[in-house]
């Protein structure tokens, strides 16, 4: 499973400043952060993978390099991709990760309840 290591070990910093409970599972072919059992953010290759508001969406994609998560060859409105170029200032991943957080308590579970 090949990810970006270095970009892995700066989402989890970010995660631990903002004292975010999180959980990696790989997922995608990369690497995920799982905040209440909700997938939050993460990394496929070496790009973000960040789940946001799907009501910003639109604005989002207009961020430097952000774009939309298409591995499947259709958009996800909810989630981006953003390259290296989007995040590689600690204050550009910092925002994402926030945008992420920030949708997290909103974002529906895909966990099924026993």
């Amino acid at each position: 499973m090949a990810y970006d290591e270095l970009l892995a070990d700066r989402i989890k910093q970010v995660l631990k400043d903002k004292k975010a409970p999180f959980e990696e599972r790989k997922m995608f072919g990369g690497l995920c952060y799982m905040v209440d059992d909700k997938m939050c953010v993460g990394i496929v290759n070496n790009k973000l993978m960040a789940r946001v508001d799907p009501d910003e969406y639109e604005g989002l994609l207009a961020l430097k390099g952000a774009g939309p998560m298409d591995f499947t060859k259709r958009p996800m409105k909810g989630f981006i991709y953003v390259s290296q170029e989007g995040i590689d200032m600690d204050e550009d991943l910092e925002k994402w990760v926030q945008l992420c957080l920030d949708y997290n308590p909103k974002a529906k579970s895909s966990k099924k309840k026993k």
